[in-house]
């Protein structure tokens, strides 16, 4: 009795912690017919075909050229998909023309073209799931897809650099599921000052009242992560005291340099206000 107590106790937690599909996202439309979804072997492995007579090739018996033409900095628009499939088995991947196969659940894709981008997977040769995604210049697109729910689009961020230090993918990935690292300052999602002065004058402009301010400045970080300092500006520009901790409490989970956010103290007019707000931190 006591062993199957401890069994059930077991996989309760792990139920507990278990993500429960669908419930985070927008769920966007299953375009694969069932008669694809029923015939085994849709993934393409055909080489696919290059146009070489707009480009003057050297003639030789084997197809190649001692000149290739590199396209490094062709103008197709930068984009990027992160795709979790959180799930046990062998799926692959396919946007574009480009294609990946695991078994680790991320599938990450970079140098995508803007515009409109189909996306395929398959599970073991079959395919379970077609559809467009509407890709951005200089924007990362993150996904999650069950196999008995489908493909959600959970957020679109921004992307300012397209080089990454190896050892930096792991953290990108894992930010847009809530896991920002305490101490780090990500600037790929940070708005940068020029943005931030353009959405603080705009809110001094259209804003006189603390409801419209804390409205537009919620509605903002939806999308947006801010520095200490630009937090400190918002948070100085509300009215009243309350409104200010409620606030600066707010914001702290979209800090990127949560080790500077002994600025933000600066914004308040009353010594209360700012030792709750640090014992808030020091808790958080």
């Amino acid at each position: 009795m006591k062993k199957f107590f401890i069994g059930l106790a077991f996989f309760a937690a792990i139920y507990s912690f278990a993500q429960e599909a669908g419930k985070a996202g927008e769920l966007l439309k299953n375009e694969a017919s069932a008669a694809e979804m029923q015939v085994s072997g849709n993934v393409k492995t055909k080489a696919k075909v290059f146009d070489q007579s707009k480009y003057n090739q050297t003639g030789n018996s084997n197809h190649t050229s001692k000149n290739p033409n590199y396209q490094w900095n062709k103008n197709y628009g930068y984009a990027e998909v992160f795709l979790r499939i959180p799930e046990q088995g062998f799926f692959t991947v396919e946007i574009g023309d480009q294609m990946i196969s695991n078994g680790s659940g991320k599938y990450r894709f970079f140098d995508l073209q803007s515009g409109k981008m189909p996306v395929s997977i398959y599970e073991n040769g079959f395919l379970l799931y077609r559809t467009t995604l509407m890709l951005r210049n200089n924007n990362r697109m993150v996904l999650d897809f069950f196999t008995n729910e489908g493909l959600y689009l959970l957020d679109l961020y921004p992307v300012k650099s397209q080089s990454y230090g190896f050892n930096d993918w792991n953290d990108v990935w894992n930010n847009p599921y809530g896991n920002h690292p305490g101490d780090g300052y990500n600037s790929g999602n940070v708005m940068d000052n020029n943005t931030f002065r353009q959405f603080f004058d705009m809110l001094q402009k259209n804003e006189k009242f603390d409801d419209g301010k804390l409205a537009l400045i919620n509605q903002q970080m939806r999308s947006s992560m801010f520095s200490s300092a630009q937090i400190r500006d918002l948070v100085k520009y509300i009215s009243f005291d309350n409104n200010k901790l409620a606030l600066a409490k707010s914001m702290y989970k979209r800090c990127a340099d949560k080790n500077r956010y002994f600025l933000v103290y600066d914004a308040f007019d009353f010594e209360n206000s700012k030792r709750e707000l640090m014992e808030f931190v020091a808790k958080s």
